[in-house]
């Protein structure tokens, strides 16, 4: 009875203990937690401290970049503002007017050339299946409501369609030469701004030449500062008047470009007139 009683006692006993071993065991886990938070504080706080300070550093290289390219561009205007007025300010407003006077040329011609391209195969598709139809007037009617050259090259071909062969092609080729000298209008002014900008380049570097040994007369020595002042001046002049020329020279060449390709438009159109018109006549001989 003694033996049942303490066995009772002991497993209640045990029972009891069960959840105070688990409190204890869960309050050792929250120090030991809590241990480890401690210990790993510092190591996080070094972490935050070293992202903070990678954050302002990146945001302060690229303030830096920043300023660095604003200061870059007014560096080159101010660099090009300032050797404009050492380059003696006469000549190279002279070159400025050339450039500018060019420009505007080359930008006209530009416009102009762009404004007559078509699509020829499909125009000169319309023309022929019209022409086939016996439709001579609506022929030319769609030609002159059909801006550029090519147009107005088989309107010159249609109008005298009623001649013989050899009478409307001469009237096309040499209207196609009158079309020609049009889109060339102006080419010359260009090639004048051309030639014009390096010389008056040259000019300039001349005539500060000759004011840098007048500084050294009236000084009385050849002192370098002057010599290299004078030069300075002289050579400035020239290279704006250079580039200037390669500026206008590029545009130029992208106007001649657009005026061969209309020409052989233009040819390759009054080519397949002239076979249109070839076979007009022919039916109206069977007739």
């Amino acid at each position: 009875m003694i033996r049942l009683v303490l066995k009772y006692c002991f497993a209640l006993t045990l029972l009891m203990s069960i959840p105070v071993a688990v409190e204890a065991q869960q309050a050792n886990d929250s120090v030991l937690k809590e241990q480890v938070a401690k210990e790993m504080a510092p190591d996080s706080v070094a972490v935050d401290e070293d992202l903070q300070m990678d954050a302002v550093a990146d945001s302060v290289a690229a303030d830096e970049d920043l300023l660095a390219e604003e200061e870059e561009s007014k560096g080159v205007y101010q660099t090009l503002k300032t050797k404009f007025i050492e380059g003696n300010a006469g000549f190279m407003s002279l070159v400025a007017l050339a450039l500018v006077l060019g420009l505007a040329f080359c930008i006209e011609r530009i416009i102009y050339l762009t404004m007559s391209e078509i699509n020829t195969k499909r125009f000169m598709g319309e023309v022929d299946k019209l022409i086939d139809s016996g439709d001579i007037e609506g022929a030319k009617e769609l030609c002159r409501n059909t801006r550029g050259p090519v147009a107005s090259v088989c309107y010159q071909g249609l109008v005298r369609i009623d001649e013989p062969t050899e009478e409307v092609e001469r009237s096309v080729a040499n209207y196609g030469s009158v079309m020609v000298a049009n889109m060339e209008k102006g080419c010359s002014w260009i090639t004048l701004f051309i030639a014009m900008a390096p010389s008056l380049g040259f000019l300039g570097t001349v005539i500060g030449m000759v004011m840098a040994f007048d500084q050294i007369q009236s000084a009385g020595d050849i002192s370098p500062t002057i010599v290299a002042a004078g030069m300075k001046v002289a050579l400035i002049t020239t290279i704006f008047g250079i580039i200037v020329a390669l500026i206008l020279q590029l545009f130029y060449n992208y106007i001649l470009t657009k005026i061969e390709h209309l020409t052989v438009e233009m040819e390759d159109a009054a080519i397949t007139l002239m076979d249109s018109i070839v076979k007009y006549h022919d039916r109206n001989e069977a007739k």
